[in-house]
């Protein structure tokens, strides 16, 4: 297999993520979760992600689709499209997943992964994050 073959491995669709799940949970994996739109991958990205993922075993990171990153930043945006991003982000060597959601939030793939981490970036307080009672519960 070679190099780009690996990172198209960790492109998933929910139907393939949820059997990968099912088997990172059989092999006892506890499964972080982190998610954004990722437009213009930057250091603080870089930091918060891999800070994520030595919080456990499996990282898998929600990606808003491109619709979704335009209705949430506006018409400009994004400015890699969603094929470029998902390609960059399964680059990263710390993330196992990634994953694209066009719900206007990530609740419906958390209700899926059900991680045992769920991480978003400090200026979030912990009650306001979206699948804070998903996780807790």
């Amino acid at each position: 297999m070679n190099k780009y073959e690996i990172i198209e491995r960790k492109i998933y669709d929910r139907q393939s993520l949820s059997r990968a799940v099912a088997l990172w949970r059989f092999a006892d994996k506890k499964i972080v979760f982190a998610n954004g739109c990722f437009d213009l991958l930057h250091l603080g990205h870089i930091d918060y992600l891999s800070k994520a993922a030595s919080l456990g075993n499996v990282l898998i990171v929600g990606m808003n689709t491109d619709a979704s990153v335009s209705r949430i930043k506006g018409p400009h945006r994004p400015i890699n499209d969603e094929v470029s991003r998902l390609h960059i982000m399964a680059s990263l060597f710390f993330v196992n997943a990634v994953v694209l959601f066009d719900e206007p939030t990530p609740l419906e793939l958390i209700k899926l992964v059900q991680p045992d981490i769920l991480v978003k970036g400090g200026d979030y307080k912990v009650e306001e994050i979206v699948g804070y009672d998903v996780v807790k519960a």
